[in-house]
């Protein structure tokens, strides 16, 4: 059986089984909804069929979707008895629909077409899977800042999600580069920091330029069809407001939010290419009260207990040169500059917690002094410079989601031989992925129960096409897929020449649902960007 990710027990396959055609009916108990709807919208249209409803007895083949409250959250038991019929039992709505997603896989790579190309569906023989997550946040970073996704892709890649279980869309929303998102009360955010007059081609040493404007955002209906749309199929999105680095965009459409007394900020436009910027929030009242009117329309829209405020790569040199970031400093008692990001991580991490939300930032916000880690109460770490980050956080108490670039930032380059277009990074094949582990060894089982689970991250520079995601993504992403999800042997003992075998099918489903995925014999002539210059790095990465 090819499923990914695996499941945690499978009994068969026996004699008999199951057909889905015209007369297969569905009966949904309580609670089962959202199965019941994506199981009508997707194979009712891959088959042509009806899916009306049907009792659980009844004379044909039923759909039989419940919810059993003793099995744990997310976990299911999908059966196919030997008479027809399948049984989905989840231990909640989510596991219904995980449960929902294995029966589309058994059905074939047609199930995962959006309509009818052959006329009848294969048959399922006799057979009982049992499966629960080993995560529960297994997500993936989609940076939309850098080069902007429309809405209807954004939406494809909240199916491709659930196609593979994951539960969680990061959006990265703001950085230097654009402002993705509408706020009613900042209007100029969008419409002056949602555009750039022309894009860096490949790295940022490339002499190459899209003599080009780019841009765009995400209404406020945008987000919320967006935020709805996951909901529907039991996936979180968490919105990433970038402060008080990466904040040129928000500076150029507000000047007063940098530091005028040091740059003239009235010049500024939105960064045309990558890298850390210097130009960083002014520390002043007036900014928070503006980025507190910006979070509270974010609460608005997302209703998540997560909301991620970066935290990272915020350079000093603006606030050791400003007269007024100085005294600052002096007011709060701060040890000198570097401590004035963490004022800022503190003061929202607290904002956000008085309103029952909670803060997730980049493991810098790990960083303090003397008067302590920006790390506010209640405050959640993404590691991402490595395992280091996330091990200090959960050995002091707090939640992990473990990201680190060397193993899961899925913009670097998916082989060493000269030929990946745009190539960044360090070499990182399906294999490295397959055995990344997100519980690094040596934790405490009190530090690694802080560990909430993994994410991979998709920073797109380089990436300035849906295509170009699609290549970079993906087959790497159904290898994470099994790694947030499958109970795994220790990454040296996986059986990465059995994946591979599953693999062979599901290329064929990522070819139905359209993904431009790299081929593991390397990419196709579409793929390549001759003369575009990337920033390959040698060697293996530090496991650090």
């Amino acid at each position: 059986m090819d499923l990914i990710p695996a499941p945690a027990a499978v009994e068969g396959p026996h004699e008999g089984g199951f057909v889905l055609d015209a007369g297969t009916t569905m009966d949904a108990g309580p609670g089962t909804g959202t199965a019941e709807r994506w199981l009508r919208a997707t194979l009712g249209a891959a088959f042509g069929v009806p899916l009306r409803p049907g009792p659980a007895d009844g004379p044909g083949g039923t759909v039989v979707l419940r919810v059993d409250g003793t099995l744990p959250p997310e976990a299911y038991r999908l059966t196919v008895p030997a008479e027809g019929g399948v049984r989905i039992t989840g231990g909640d709505a989510a596991g219904v629909f995980w449960g929902a997603q294995t029966l589309r896989q058994l059905l074939g790579p047609d199930a995962h077409r959006r309509a009818p190309v052959r006329r009848a569906a294969p048959a399922v023989p006799a057979r009982t899977v049992t499966d629960r997550p080993r995560f529960g946040w297994r997500g993936l970073l989609l940076d939309v800042a850098r080069h902007f996704l429309p809405k209807d892709d954004v939406l494809r890649y909240l199916d491709l999600l659930a196609a593979h279980k994951l539960n969680v869309l990061h959006l990265h929303l703001t950085d230097d580069q654009g402002w993705r998102l509408e706020v009613e009360r900042h209007p100029r955010l969008t419409a002056t920091g949602a555009w750039r007059s022309r894009t860096k081609h490949g790295h940022r040493a490339s002499p190459l330029w899209t003599e080009a404007p780019h841009g765009g955002y995400y209404t406020r209906d945008d987000i919320r069809e967006i935020v709805a749309y996951a909901a529907e199929r039991h996936i979180t999105v968490v919105p990433e407001i970038d402060i008080p680095g990466h904040s040129q965009a928000a500076i150029a459409a507000y000047p007063e939010l940098g530091n005028t007394d040091v740059v003239d900020t009235t010049a500024l436009t939105v960064w045309d290419t990558w890298g850390v910027n210097p130009n960083v929030l002014a520390p002043t009242d007036a900014t928070l009260r503006f980025y507190e009117g910006v979070l509270e329309e974010v609460l608005d829209l997302f209703p998540g207990t997560f909301v991620h405020l970066g935290g990272d790569e915020c350079p000093t040199d603006q606030w050791r040169a400003s007269p007024r970031a100085r005294a600052r400093v002096r007011e709060l008692g701060l040890a000198g500059e570097h401590q004035l990001r963490g004022w800022f991580v503190r003061h929202f991490g607290h904002w956000l917690a008085d309103r029952g939300r909670r803060l997730i930032g980049w493991d810098e916000i790990l960083e303090g002094g003397p008067a302590g880690p920006d790390l506010p109460p209640g405050a959640a770490v993404s590691s991402w410079r490595g395992y280091a980050g996330g091990i200090a956080a959960a050995e002091a108490g707090h939640d992990v989601v473990m990201c680190p670039e060397q193993h899961v930032y899925l913009d670097h380059r998916q082989a060493g031989d000269g030929s990946e277009p745009v190539p960044i990074g360090y070499v990182r094949t399906l294999e490295d992925v397959y055995r990344f582990d997100p519980v690094p060894p040596g934790l405490t089982p009190g530090a690694a129960a802080r560990v909430l689970g993994t994410q991979a991250n998709v920073w797109t520079e380089a990436m300035d096409s849906r295509s170009r995601v699609d290549y970079q993504v993906f087959p790497r992403l159904a290898a994470f897929a099994e790694v947030a999800w499958s109970e795994l042997p220790a990454p040296a003992e996986r059986d990465f020449a059995g994946f591979e075998r599953r693999m062979a099918a599901h290329y064929r489903r990522l070819d139905a649902l359209g993904v431009d995925y790299r081929p593991p014999t390397g990419p196709l002539p579409r793929h390549l960007r001759p003369g575009v210059l990337g920033r390959p790095i040698d060697g293996p990465p530090p496991n650090v």
